[in-house]
């Protein structure tokens, strides 16, 4: 009988941004899956942030699978010496596997995408679908405009207060790993 890892899926942008924070941070929440013996889950980019958080897993021993669509897998320069690599036919096909195969979902910054994928996978909890918890990284204060918006959107009658509990915002990488371990152990 084989023994599959705990494994964090992490939504992130394919470009590098303008804080070489990002990077920073991305790299460490990778060398940080690795450290705890978890398997990395992402786009299977191998450009912006999410290369970053790819080659630091790797460089640190992390298992790591990647799930890419098919008209991605030029753009996105698919990352192709990973552990496993699926690719889908469509984006929300590539969300459903990524999801399906975690016990826990970070997001890191990203664009259209990240937001994308963040809410589908807090609707999917909204609706009682999963109890996976749910990280907003916030490095350099990026998700603080979002959280903002969801308490904006909670405050005019769009959504219950609940919907806050369904996601920690975690101000960095140290207490994002506190809080993972905490949950996958």
């Amino acid at each position: 009988m084989s023994y599959l890892p705990r494994s964090v899926c992490v939504f992130c942008g394919s470009r590098a941004g303008s804080d070489p924070e990002f990077a920073a941070d991305a790299r460490n929440v990778g060398t940080m899956i690795a450290r705890h013996g978890w398997r990395l889950v992402y786009g299977a980019g191998d450009i912006g942030i999410m290369g970053e958080v790819a080659r630091a897993a790797q460089s640190a021993g992390a298992a790591t699978m990647g799930v890419i669509p098919t008209h991605l897998m030029h753009v996105e320069k698919g990352k192709h010496d990973l552990g496993s690599l699926v690719v889908t036919e469509t984006m929300h096909e590539r969300k459903k596997v990524m999801f399906t195969n975690s016990d826990a979902i970070v997001v890191l910054p990203g664009g259209a995408g990240s937001l994308d994928e963040f809410f589908e996978v807090l609707t999917w909890r909204q609706l009682g679908l999963h109890a996976k918890p749910i990280y907003l990284l916030n490095t350099a204060g990026y998700w603080t405009p979002l959280a903002d918006l969801i308490d904006h959107i909670v405050a005019q009658g769009f959504a219950d207060v609940s919907l806050k509990g369904f996601f920690k915002t975690m101000p960095d990488v140290a207490a994002l790993e506190t809080r993972l371990v905490k949950d996958l152990t």
